[in-house]
C-alpha cells in the first residue's frame, strides 16, 4: 500500500510538472494547491485534508493538494501556471515572485504575531556548545531554497565569522526533519531549521533533547506566506482570501501549529531580500 500511494504522488507530480499552462479559472476549476515539502510529502498530504476539505467546502470546486520534489519544482510549479495557490516560505516567495506573477495574501498567526524564528542546532556528543564550535565541523542544511533552514541559519553563522566551504563543510539534505535526523544521528555535527518544526519534531518523539540540542535562536523573521497566481479571476481570488481569513477550525490549523490567518503584502519580505544580499546569493538565478 504505501508503495502505491508513493507511486501516486510520483504520478501526481508528474502530471503537474508536464501539463499545460492552465487558463486563468476555467470554470468549475480544479484549483491545485501546494504545500512546502518540508517534511515526507505523503506526510504532508495526509496532515493536510483538513484544508482541503474546508477549500472545497468554502470555495466550491475540488481541490487538490501537491507536493513537489523540492522547493525550485514548486517555483518552476508556480511560474508555469500549473499550481493555483502556494505555501511557501518567505525565500521561497521571494525567489517566484522574482520569476512569476504571483502576490501573496496571508500568513499564518501565532499568539497575536505573524513571525516566527529558526533555530542552529547540534548533536550533543559532539561537543559543540556554541555557535562558533562550529568551525572545522559537518553542517546540514535544508533546501537551498528554504529561509529558516539555509538562509537565516547560515547567516547566524556568518555573524560568528563562520563562512561555508572555508570554516565549515555544508550539506543540503532536502527538508527540515532531514536536518534533524542527520544532526541526531552524527551524520552533521550541526545544522538549521525553523523552530516551530523542530519544536514539533521533538513534541512527536522523532527527535531527543538528550540526543540534540538547540545553540541559538535567530531573531524573528515574518511568516511563511500564501501566494496566488495573479491572474485569477478578481472574485475567485477574493474568495480564497476570505476563506483564509476566515478559517477559524483548530483541527485544520492545528497542522500550522497556528491560532489564523492574516493579510500581508510582498514589501514585509524586503527583510528577506537584504538578507540574501548580505550572503550574496543571487535570487534571479
Amino acid at each position: 500500500m504505501t508503495f502505491f500511494r508513493s507511486l501516486l504522488t510520483a504520478l501526481t507530480l508528474l502530471f503537474v510538472a508536464a501539463a499545460p499552462v492552465r487558463a486563468a479559472d476555467p470554470d468549475p476549476a480544479l484549483l491545485h494547491v501546494a504545500l512546502l515539502p518540508d517534511e515526507n510529502a505523503a506526510t504532508v498530504i495526509k496532515n493536510n485534508q483538513g484544508l482541503k476539505a474546508y477549500l472545497e467546502a468554502t470555495l466550491g470546486r475540488p481541490i487538490e493538494l501537491v507536493v513537489t520534489t523540492d522547493y525550485s519544482s514548486m517555483i518552476e510549479a508556480m511560474r508555469f501556471g500549473r499550481v493555483d495557490v502556494a505555501y511557501f516560505g518567505p525565500l521561497s516567495y521571494v525567489l517566484a515572485k522574482s520569476k512569476a506573477d504571483i502576490e501573496p495574501f496571508a500568513a499564518l498567526m501565532k499568539n497575536g504575531k505573524a513571525t516566527y524564528e529558526a533555530v542552529v542546532i547540534a548533536n550533543v556528543a559532539s561537543g559543540i556548545s556554541k555557535l562558533s564550535d562550529i568551525r572545522g565541523h559537518d553542517v546540514a542544511f535544508g533546501d537551498v531554497a528554504s529561509t529558516s533552514s539555509h538562509l537565516i541559519p547560515k547567516s547566524m553563522l556568518l555573524q560568528e565569522s563562520l563562512t561555508a566551504g572555508k570554516d565549515y563543510t555544508e550539506h543540503f539534505v532536502g527538508a527540515h526533519d532531514a536536518v534533524a535526523m542527520a544532526v541526531q544521528n552524527g551524520n552533521a555535527q550541526a545544522g538549521g531549521l525553523s523552530r516551530p518544526i523542530f519544536e514539533s519534531l521533538v513534541e512527536r518523539g522523532l527527535i531527543s533533547k538528550d540526543k540534540v540540542k538547540v545553540l541559538a535562536t535567530s531573531t524573528s523573521f515574518p511568516e511563511y506566506p500564501w501566494a496566488m497566481r495573479s491572474d485569477l479571476k478578481p472574485e475567485l481570488k477574493e474568495h480564497i482570501r476570505t476563506a483564509f481569513y476566515d478559517l477559524k477550525d483548530p483541527a485544520v490549523l492545528k497542522q500550522f501549529k497556528a491560532d489564523g490567518f492574516v493579510a500581508v503584502k510582498d514589501s514585509d519580505y524586503d527583510v528577506v531580500r537584504n538578507l540574501a544580499k548580505i550572503l550574496k546569493l543571487n535570487l534571479t538565478n
